[in-house]
């Protein structure tokens, strides 16, 4: 990719043109993990209150995933094109209105008094979340000297890693002992916090372009994200074979199409050079991304109902066991000094086969009468795979372009993570649901015809209408109980697969280092850019 400008064309990422200290750098380092923590608290945050908005807004089920599910469609959409005019009109004004828009969104969504308000005040959210979260990365990648870049992203990737269900457990904590509605004093705080640490600390950075900026590029990009992640958002609620899900599908299939064809004509104009995509660091980088933050979203949606259904604890507790997984998970930030002893290549792949070995273990052990003890070993080693996994991947996607596009670079990391959680709730969903059904079959005989469709339909659905059944009421329960592990347990078998798949391609194609960002004056020219960038 060729930005066609002079070295000094991107302004320094200092106050002052100087490289900040390290007291600076700390102040930086804290401002970011802080705004990305009110980003990544607010997708998960509002699960805990489903059941209360439901209430409170005679809302429907769709309605109430729709509140849920359209924040991280409008942030998933948005995130190439909004991290782009970032690297344009320079990241730290954009992070300035980011923060103030998400916060007076927050407010809004608190005090809605209609599931209409809040539903547009989820997007603002959204849109405003797109101006974030690429910004709090690219601001470490365009600030921090080669030396102690890596240690900054390891932070944020255990920030971005562990946040979400650190803001589940504190979510589910005010639900418990306060109101659903203060679920959103959370962001707001850490919104005035950042912002207040922002304006202090946070240096400006951007690109000075002659460039015209790529409008239908952003504009595809936007419809190919909306359509593939509606549909994996919408296919296991409305079937797979859903006119809706079939159609969006086809829009978002056509639309990515349509966006590499762009791309590749537009060249050193583009958004993204899809061509950088041959080079190993930034394929291998954005493909791990992909599968592991895949799989660890989807071990929380298998995780939360074996906890409030099969062991009976509440929403609260459930997310304290979740704990666990998440402090391991912000092992991350060893990672780098693992990198530099062993090589990235080789930290990902370890990283990948603990991963991989949580998930055998958990399917191994995994017992309604084992209870906790019986996943909690694999809880613990999956959380550190996936740590030590996740830092050199981001770091190879953020130095396989150069540093005048580092907004555009942390939102194809973004869009990669986002993807990757959406197929990862779809599937081991799907997964779960089918084995659970596939497994309970068997055991309804003589369950009357009414409770046992009821009970198919899944664990909630046959623990609640288990009284009904009488004497039979006791052995339904469990029957449901060791059909779910049964489910739990094909999920994971395919989830380790997935993983082990995974292993193998990165013990092969993943990067050997991870180098500097490219400068701008030694971006790969117009033809063969791939090609030209040194393989890792």
């Amino acid at each position: 990719m060729s930005t066609n400008q002079p070295p000094q064309a991107a302004a320094a990422p200092a106050s002052g043109g100087g490289t900040p200290d390290s007291r600076q750098l700390r102040a930086i380092l804290i401002t970011v993990s802080i705004a990305l923590m009110a980003v990544i608290a607010s997708v998960s945050g509002l699960n805990v209150a489903q059941i209360h908005m439901a209430v409170e807004f005679g809302a429907s089920q769709t309605t109430v995933l729709w509140i849920i599910n359209i924040y991280t469609l409008a942030l998933a959409a948005l995130l190439l094109p909004v991290g782009a005019i970032g690297d344009r009109l320079g990241r730290k004004p954009m992070l300035i209105t980011g923060l103030i828009v998400f916060g007076a969104a927050s407010v809004v969504a608190g005090l809605a008094p209609s599931a209409g308000v809040m539903i547009a005040a989820r997007v603002a959210a959204g849109i405003s979340a797109a101006m974030i979260m690429p910004i709090t990365l690219a601001v470490i990648t365009s600030t921090f000297p080669e030396e102690e870049r890596g240690k900054a992203i390891g932070v944020w990737t255990g920030v971005a890693g562990g946040g979400g269900i650190l803001g589940m457990f504190l979510s589910a904590l005010l639900v418990d002992v306060a109101n659903w509605r203060w679920l959103f004093v959370l962001p707001v705080v850490l919104v005035v916090i950042a912002l207040a640490m922002t304006l202090k600390s946070v240096p400006n950075s951007r690109e000075r372009s002659t460039h015209s900026f790529d409008t239908i590029g952003a504009l595809v990009s936007t419809i190919a994200v909306i359509g593939l992640i509606f549909v994996l958002m919408e296919g296991p609620e409305r079937g797979w074979t859903a006119p809706i899900t079939l159609i969006s599908l086809a829009v978002g299939v056509i639309a990515a199409i349509t966006f590499v064809a762009w791309e590749l004509h537009r060249r050193d104009a583009s958004l993204l050079d899809v061509r950088l995509f041959r080079e190993r660091g930034l394929a291998s980088g954005s493909i791990t991304l992909l599968v592991v933050f895949g799989v660890q979203a989807g071990i929380a949606v298998v995780l939360f109902p074996f906890f409030q259904v099969v062991l009976g604890w509440s929403g609260l507790l459930s997310t304290v066991a979740m704990m666990p997984m998440a402090v391991m998970t912000m092992t991350s930030g060893l990672a780098p000094k693992m990198a530099a002893k062993i090589g990235a290549r080789s930290t990902m792949t370890v990283g990948v086969a603990l991963a991989t070995l949580g998930l055998a273990l958990m399917a191994l052990f995994v017992s309604v009468d084992g209870g906790y003890l019986s996943i909690l070993a694999g809880m613990l080693v999956m959380g550190i795979g996936m740590g030590l996994s996740m830092t050199p991947s981001t770091e190879a996607i953020t130095s396989s372009l150069p540093r005048a596009k580092q907004g555009v670079a942390s939102a194809l990391n973004d869009v990669t993570r986002e993807f990757g959680t959406a197929l990862g709730v779809a599937m081991l969903g799907t997964l779960l649901t089918n084995g659970y059904r596939s497994a309970i079959d068997s055991k309804l005989d003589g369950i009357p015809t009414g409770v046992a469709d009821t009970a198919r339909e899944g664990i909630a659905n046959a623990i609640e209408v288990a009284p009904k059944t009488d004497s039979h009421a006791q052995d339904l329960i469990h029957a449901a109980q060791q059909s779910f592990v049964d489910g739990w347990q094909q999920a994971m078998w395919i989830g380790a697969a997935v993983m082990a798949a995974l292993l193998v391609y990165v013990a092969l194609r993943g990067p050997k280092n991870t180098a500097p960002l490219q400068p701008d004056d030694e971006a790969a020219p117009d033809t063969g850019a791939a090609d030209n960038v040194a393989a890792r």
